[in-house]
């Protein structure tokens, strides 16, 4: 199965500064995939270079087998839909206009009834009608998923989608993301929370100064040593009955 999204060997700059370094992603289709680091890590840097929207100074990234670079802007919207970190809005367009921007393949009848119904499931059906800008931030970040939601593209990248959120919109969010998921569609999200990182992705990429420092399932990226090493956390994943969450400490300063 060729993969949904691949990233190779990603080296980039911002100015002077080195954000990716050797970093490489990849994610098929029907899984999701969790990008966690500390603040810093390249984990934005990451996706907007394997998106095209950064240069890249060495490696290469390519949408379903075929290289980004080559893809005009019309061919990557139909290959991916993107949730930047940046939740900014310029007009105060209705809810549902804003998420009927997400199709704008389909006929407008059409994209408004999917709009329609993807606020709903984001639960804020009632809000269809409302300006963005005059909404909470949380509600604003419901119709940016909806939006996202609304492209049916084969990948989704969505960055820091709670970020902000309560508990029960956060936990909505990445279950709506892995609904997605299970439809074959291939999901990759940044999170700073590492026990809803465990809890919703099928794999978790840990990235430390733009280098890829870990890969695997939640247990083998979010190990002890992994938890110690880059986050300079002492502790490990703990099963409960709501799944697995970060049980740790900061690490204690070691004496000079």
């Amino acid at each position: 199965m060729t993969a949904a999204w691949t990233i190779e060997a990603a080296r980039a700059r911002r100015g002077q500064a080195l954000v990716l370094d050797g970093a490489s992603l990849e994610v098929a289709p029907g899984e999701v995939l969790g990008v966690v680091g500390p603040n810093g890590a390249g984990k934005t840097s990451l996706l907007r270079a394997g998106l095209g929207l950064m240069p890249l100074e060495a490696g290469r990234a390519l949408l379903a087998g075929r290289p980004v670079a080559g893809l005009n802007p019309v061919e990557r919207a139909r290959r991916v839909g993107y949730l930047p970190q940046e939740r900014r809005l310029a007009w105060n367009l209705p809810a549902v206009d804003v998420v009927a921007l997400g199709a704008p393949d389909l006929p407008l009848a059409e994209a408004v009834a999917i709009a329609r119904e993807r606020l709903g499931r984001v639960g804020i059906a009632d809000l269809a009608e409302r300006g963005v800008l005059d909404m909470s931030g949380g509600e604003r970040a419901r119709v940016l998923l909806a939006r996202l939601l609304a492209t049916r593209a084969p990948l989704l990248v969505a960055d820091e989608p709670v970020a902000g959120l309560d508990p029960d919109a956060q936990l909505l969010t990445l279950d709506l993301l892995r609904a997605q998921a299970q439809a074959g569609t291939a999901v990759v999200v940044t999170l700073h929370d590492l026990g809803l990182a465990a809890r919703a992705c099928d794999r978790v990429l840990v990235l430390d100064h733009g280098r890829v420092a870990a890969c695997g399932t939640p247990i083998e990226a979010l190990s002890p040593a992994v938890l110690a090493a880059v986050f300079k956390l002492d502790g490990a994943l703990v099963e409960t009955p709501a799944g697995l969450v970060v049980a740790a400490k900061r690490r204690s300063p070691t004496p000079s």
